[in-house]
């Protein structure tokens, strides 16, 4: 049993898993602090500081604070807002990248004259 858990613990797999996990903690850190730093002041500024938070409705002796979930729902949106721009970012260094690859990739007249002359060479071996 313990060489069996021993081997699956150990797997590429599980520790890119945890790897993964440790990563995206961090990066949710990150696009916290983005959002509550620097977007949720802008958005309040130009919306005029709006804050959901204090509307409530109040039946009986119950308080209904659906203030909170709208406001949970606009974090949400500026949040999944600004992850948008962080992926729409790296997805366009990413093809600047595969561009400047491509690039390399070309060939030289040197090699392309050789490769016109083989490509001859098998049509006239083909005529024969």
């Amino acid at each position: 049993m313990w060489k069996e858990f021993k081997e699956f613990a150990f797997k590429g797999n599980v520790i890119d898993l945890a790897v993964a996990v440790v990563i995206g903690a961090a990066f949710g850190a990150i696009v916290t602090s983005f959002v509550e730093n620097i977007i949720t002041p802008v958005v309040g500024a130009l919306a005029g500081g709006i804050d959901f938070t204090g509307l409530k409705i109040e039946v009986g002796d119950a308080v209904v604070l659906y203030g909170n979930f709208i406001q949970s729902f606009v974090d949400f949106l500026i949040v999944a807002f600004a992850i948008f721009l962080a992926i729409r970012f790296l997805n366009k260094f990413k093809r600047k990248e595969v561009a400047a690859e491509e690039v390399v990739e070309e060939l030289n007249v040197q090699e392309q004259l050789l490769t016109e002359i083989r490509d001859l060479l098998k049509d006239q071996k083909k005529r024969n």
